[in-house]
């Protein structure tokens, strides 16, 4: 089965998603990860969508342009270090 795509929908996405990485853009501003100066289960929950994002979907372009720490923070929370610290145990 082939599918066309529809670009209006696909321009309207991007505009959307573009809006949402700016809202990422303040709140790193803020911090060094999502939810603080720690790496969380909110950074890691959204690992899949930024590696289908910047991955299979290509568009990489939208988080190498004009918001410069949300790029910055994919590769801190996709670097293994990152991982190995949110699977140590605490206390």
């Amino acid at each position: 089965m082939v599918f066309t795509a529809d670009e209006k929908l696909i321009q309207e996405s991007e505009e959307k998603l573009g809006k949402v990485l700016d809202i990422y853009e303040d709140r790193l501003s803020k911090s060094k990860y999502l939810a603080g100066d720690f790496f969380s289960l909110a950074d890691l929950s959204h690992l899949p969508f930024t590696q289908y994002l910047v991955g299979p979907m290509g568009k990489e372009y939208m988080v190498n342009v004009d918001v410069v720490r949300p790029s910055e923070w994919i590769e801190q929370v996709q670097a293994p270090q990152a991982r190995v610290q949110m699977i140590k145990p605490t206390g």
